[in-house]
């Protein structure tokens, strides 16, 4: 049975959201008054639990406004296949928690061991996913129940009956969404576009919050996922609308909703395509995504605010994909050119999408996040998944994150995960033998000790070698050349499923 929430509950915790936004408002209006223009930065790398690669999450949100990230990190426990196509090597990670300079281990559930994050709120509380000892029956992969880190203890978040289930994201008030499975068998498998994992069962979208899981329903389908909530406790996901196959995509009609306490509203989609996702939500209530058209040829980035679609077209190819959105309503992503064998960085806003180039010696680049100051962090790579470069787009000017790196280190920035409000950067970075390290670089002023300026550094990224980095989009022969529109399609969907996966992770 559905459990519903009292509508006195609801009705209390506006109550609270409307005495508390005032107190929230002002901290933010002070961290965005104290943040100055920074070019220089200190750079943070974070260790490992004693394995050789720490990660962050490029999809969620990995780091708050307050400076505390959270990511995983391998330890010393060498697992075997299949666990290894789970994971980015075959070492098992721990999520961990970057406070202050120090690496916390959070741990994970009693059994295997291994944990994964997705997201931290302003208060440190950290949501992802710990292993629960059962696996696929086919394929031998172990499942995972949806968790929360809260004040040193871990909580499982359970499932609704099914295997697994997954933890998408958290806002500042606690309040956190993702999908589980129940125990009924599932015709259709909506993993590709919730997490890239196979579902033996039928999965639903909830919200959870201190203690009770609420299962959120169907657009009128078998599944659904929550992945987004703001800090006004409205949610965004992903929903099958219906049980009819369509024969270009394979599955039954797939729409963004947007739940606001009560029911499920369906967002629809553009020139009636059948294959619409939410990649991103702001406390506006707007909802940034991806649509196809009805003829499945090509996709369109749109944003969904107060029941409007606007549809922000293309860079001219078929292929576009929707990854960072602010609270002004500013959306970036990645976007096929014209010759479909380029994909570059871009911006939407207005009603608008520009193009952001890409850095010398690149020819392909995605924006993945974009702060309440317009600030703009990604990746570029030679579209073959080389030479794998991270950039901060500022006011018109794209910047190579290896200008910051100090010339003691050995690594080599290849994407940047996410830019907070005060400017602070989560990157990955990769050392000459493979191993690769979550790293942060922090704004600082001239006379801080390890504070390097991108126009001084000895070691800025002109004169660094280059490093393989390891492909992040799934378009490996698709960039070379031309494309179909049905190609076209086919990478799409290969990008979403890889949506969740560990930034930097070999594509398995």
């Amino acid at each position: 049975m559905k459990s519903k929430t009292p509508k006195y509950f609801i009705a209390s915790i506006s109550l609270v959201l409307l005495a508390t936004s005032a107190v929230f408002a002002q901290e933010q209006r002070a961290d965005q008054e104290q943040t100055k223009e920074h070019h220089r930065y200190k750079l943070m790398e974070v260790g490992t639990f004693g394995g050789p690669s720490s990660y962050f999450t490029f999809i969620s949100k990995p780091l708050n406004n307050r400076g505390v990230a959270a990511g995983m990190a391998d330890t010393a426990a060498a697992v075997n296949p299949p666990f290894c196509l789970l994971l980015p090597d075959c070492f098992l990670p721990h999520a961990f928690l970057w406070k202050e300079g120090t690496l916390i281990d959070l741990g994970a559930l009693p059994g295997i061991g291994g944990s994964f994050v997705n997201g931290i709120n302003r208060n440190g509380v950290v949501v992802g996913m710990s292993l629960n000892g059962g696996s696929d029956r086919l394929l031998g992969l172990p499942y995972f129940d949806a968790v929360v880190w809260k004040d040193g203890q871990i909580i499982d978040l359970g499932t609704f009956g099914g295997p697994l289930s997954y933890s998408g994201a958290v806002n500042d008030h606690g309040q956190v969404v993702g999908f589980a499975l129940n125990a009924t068998p599932d015709s259709f498998d909506l993993g590709d576009f919730c997490q890239n994992f196979p579902m033996p069962t039928q999965m639903r979208a909830f919200t959870w919050q201190r203690g009770v899981m609420r299962d959120l329903g169907t657009l009128g389908g078998t599944d659904s996922c929550a992945l987004f909530i703001n800090d006004r406790g409205q949610v965004a996901g992903n929903s099958l609308t219906n049980s009819a196959v369509n024969p270009g995509t394979g599955l039954p009609t797939l729409h963004p909703f947007f739940w606001d306490g009560d029911a499920m509203r369906d967002l629809g989609a553009l020139a009636n395509g059948t294959r619409t996702t939410a990649s991103a939500m702001n406390n506006r209530g707007q909802v940034a995504g991806v649509s196809n058209l009805a003829d499945d040829s090509a996709f369109h980035a749109f944003l969904w605010d107060k029941g409007t679609l606007t549809d922000f077209g293309t860079l001219g190819g078929d292929f576009v994909e929707v990854i960072g959105l602010n609270e002004a309503g500013e959306i970036v992503g990645q976007a096929q050119l014209p010759n479909s064998q380029t994909i570059h960085a871009f911006l939407a806003r207005d009603g608008v999408m520009t193009d952001l180039g890409t850095p010398d010696r690149n020819a392909c680049s995605a924006a993945i996040s974009i702060n309440v100051r317009g600030q703009i962090v990604g990746s570029s790579d030679d579209c073959s998944g080389n030479n794998g470069r991270a950039f901060l787009w500022e006011k018109d000017r794209m910047i190579d994150l290896n200008a910051f790196v100090p010339s003691y280190s050995a690594l080599t920035l290849t994407q940047a995960a996410l830019i907070n409000d005060r400017g602070e950067i989560a990157a990955q970075g990769i050392l000459p033998n493979g191993d690769q390290r979550a790293v942060l670089l922090v704004p600082c002023e001239r006379d801080e000790e390890r504070c390097v300026d991108s126009a001084e550094a000895t070691n800025g990224a002109a004169l660094r070698n280059s490093a393989p980095t390891l492909d992040r989009t799934g378009l490996l022969t698709s960039r070379q050349r031309g494309v179909t529109p049905r190609e076209s399609a086919a990478a799409w969907r290969a990008w979403l499923a890889r949506r969740d996966h560990i930034l930097g992770a070999p594509n398995n």
